[in-house]
């Protein structure tokens, strides 16, 4: 018999609207299979009392029982990111500053996903302020990976990306600013979407015009869970102007895989070498492309064209100027710069140093590639590279220090694959691809979409989830 926990959440969500299954019993197996599990990953966080949560599972059954239902995720537990604002939980960020930070409200996106049914059961895991693609902190400790307790789970979501892959959530959010809904989710098997620019309205926060390049979006263990998520969480809110008018539509997503015959893929690898690149990462991505091909896609080298190195040097900026004011207004609090991460006070140090012009030659690179890229787009409907550098690390290391004989020269050089999506406001998408020869650690290949294409990308991710098949539903010990 299935367990309650196996199903993905359409699965459960249906289950429960059929009435073959009551909000209380998913709450009550969610509830179970945390107090066994998460010890271990310590992916969940901040859990809320079992008493106030099957309170509330009761509730959901009791409209179901007068026909009322608040939306496909109706009684469906769910644990938001420490980024995101959930009333009745610390907004920590993972750090021993903030640990008693209570929201006033709801984050946007928490708002929307509550409205559609959900009951946040506590926290998800990160890394302290989102910095860095390796889940640990000092207030709640490390999250290791779902496949392997002796690897790093990817960050910054990647409390989140363990609790799906170990079955403690049905569905996840995360927030994506450097990789961080994309690297977890590919060391960890599932799927995990950075939307395009606008589409999940962040915050509010403090600034809504400039700091544009975080972005919230799903996860989820199946492409179906991750469209409908992103249809919950995504269209314009008055609170954040530039975000993008209407939610997105994927009702008419189709689960074949037609959508890979003539699909044109270009294959950008490591950048002709400018990547340093772990051993074994390009040929577990080029055989997933392989198995595209095989339903009809058309896959073919392709240089980016651009100058990655001033590409690097744009990220630098925009990263320090966007990071520097949120470390500065920390450390307004007394004794924040003792507990402060090192990487936190270098990104504000080297804030501090920035220029007017440093900034707006930032911007107008950044302007230049996303121009060039719509010229791409032209020739190929979808970019692909691997979505990290190296295979999960250590769980006592902070940050890869060298990918082969090349040092890394900042705790996220060995990040620079995610960036390109990121600089360019586009969507991105992270499919499961393989796994390491000897290790059976997992992988991810990233594809990335034309602008605002985000329901297109979803598309070819269902297509290659049809072909796949069972392969996809491997699961960790």
């Amino acid at each position: 018999m299935t367990e309650i926990t196996d199903f993905n959440a359409s699965e459960l969500s249906e289950r429960i609207h059929q009435r073959q299954v009551s909000c209380t019993e998913v709450m009550q197996a969610y509830l179970a299979r945390i107090e066994q599990v998460n010890p271990t990953y310590n992916a969940i966080v901040n859990l809320a009392p079992t008493d106030t949560l099957l309170a509330q599972a009761r509730q959901c059954d009791t409209e179901l029982a007068n026909g009322q239902s608040r939306g496909w995720l109706h009684g469906i537990p769910q644990a938001i990111k420490d980024t995101g604002h959930a009333v009745g939980f610390a907004t920590t960020f993972g750090s021993t500053v903030m640990q008693a930070a209570l929201p006033a409200k709801d984050s946007i996106m928490t708002e929307r996903m509550k409205a559609d049914g959900a009951i946040v059961i506590g926290k998800t895991n990160m890394p302290e302020l989102g910095l860095g693609s390796h889940t640990f902190n000092t207030l709640f400790g490390v999250t290791p990976n779902a496949w392997d307790t002796a690897v790093s789970a990817g960050g910054s979501s990647g409390g989140a990306a363990v609790a799906l892959a170990q079955r403690l959530l049905p569905v996840a959010d995360g927030s994506d600013f450097m990789g961080s809904l994309r690297n977890p989710a590919g060391w960890n098997h599932i799927f995990g979407m950075r939307p395009s620019q606008g589409r999940v309205p962040f915050g509010p926060g403090a600034d809504v015009w400039v700091d544009q390049l975080g972005t919230e979006g799903p996860m989820a263990r199946s492409v179906r869970d991750l469209a409908r998520l992103l249809a919950t969480q995504s269209g314009h809110d008055a609170r954040q102007p530039l975000s993008l008018n209407g939610s997105v539509d994927v009702s008419g997503l189709n689960y074949t895989p037609d959508a890979l015959r003539g699909l044109r893929v270009g294959w950008l690898g490591d950048l002709n070498g400018h990547l340093a690149m772990e051993d074994g990462i390009l040929p577990v991505c080029e055989d997933a492309l392989r198995v595209m091909q095989g339903a009809g896609a058309v896959v073919e080298p392709r240089a980016l064209g651009f100058e990655a190195q001033a590409l690097w040097d744009c990220w630098l900026v925009w990263r320090r100027a966007l990071v520097g004011p949120k470390v500065a207004a920390l450390l307004q609090i007394p004794g924040a710069k003792d507990q402060l991460k090192p990487e936190a006070l270098w990104e504000h140090e080297n804030s501090l140093k920035l220029s007017f012009m440093d900034f707006m030659q930032a911007s107008q690179t950044r302007s230049a590639f996303y121009q060039h890229l719509l010229g791409v787009f032209k020739d190929v409907d979808v970019l692909a590279l691997p979505v990290a550098q190296t295979w999960p690390f250590a769980l006592q290391e902070r940050w890869p220090q060298h990918i082969g004989a090349r040092t890394m020269d900042t705790y996220h050089r060995w990040m620079e694959c995610t960036l390109y999506a990121t600089l360019a406001g586009l969507p991105a998408i992270s499919l499961p691809a393989g796994f390491h020869p000897a290790h059976g650690w997992p992988m991810g290949v990233q594809l990335i979409g034309k602008p605002q294409g985000d329901v297109a990308l979803l598309q070819v991710a269902a297509a290659y989830e049809a072909v796949r098949g069972d392969w996809l539903k491997k699961r960790p010990e």
